[in-house]
């Protein structure tokens, strides 16, 4: 497959579905999650706390110089099982400041896999932007949960 990068070149806005239009949504998404989540150092878990909505918790799984991953999900409770839903799994990429959707999970479709991997990529990043800013706009805010801080914090 090749790519149309000629849009990028001549500084023009990217198409969506496209290569550019991809990294400008992982852009996006990396001031959203940045909005909510500014430092991603002061604890492994998190939990935003919002009335009258479901909270949600942020786990760092991985923390490396450049990049760190983490999982983005709301916990609910189904035959006295807990269920993460939605599921999602994200890369940060600090030096380039993006953010990149890694794993999409979903009760009700389970993992997400399409044959055209831009349109795959568009999908879940496409999905966490729209989340991001529902959850933005119930006011949710990561604040660490002390009982659950790093030991080498």
């Amino acid at each position: 497959m090749q790519i149309d990068l000629a849009p990028v070149r001549r500084g023009r806005a990217a198409n969506a579905r496209s290569f550019a239009g991809l990294m400008e949504l992982y852009e996006h998404n990396y001031i959203r999650l940045r909005n909510m989540a500014p430092d991603l150092n002061v604890a492994d878990e998190m939990i935003s706390t919002v009335p009258r909505h479901q909270d949600l918790f942020l786990s760092i799984t991985e923390r490396c110089k450049y990049t760190t991953m983490l999982r983005l999900t709301y916990r609910f409770e189904e035959a006295g099982q807990p269920l993460f839903e939605p599921d999602l799994h994200l890369k940060v990429y600090h030096d380039a400041r993006v953010v990149e959707v890694q794993q999409f999970h979903s009760r009700t479709r389970g993992p997400l896999f399409i044959a055209d991997m831009i349109e795959q990529k568009w999908m879940m990043n496409r999905f966490l932007y729209k989340w991001l800013g529902y959850c933005q706009h119930q006011g949710h805010y990561f604040h660490p949960m002390q009982h659950l801080k790093s030991s080498n914090s």
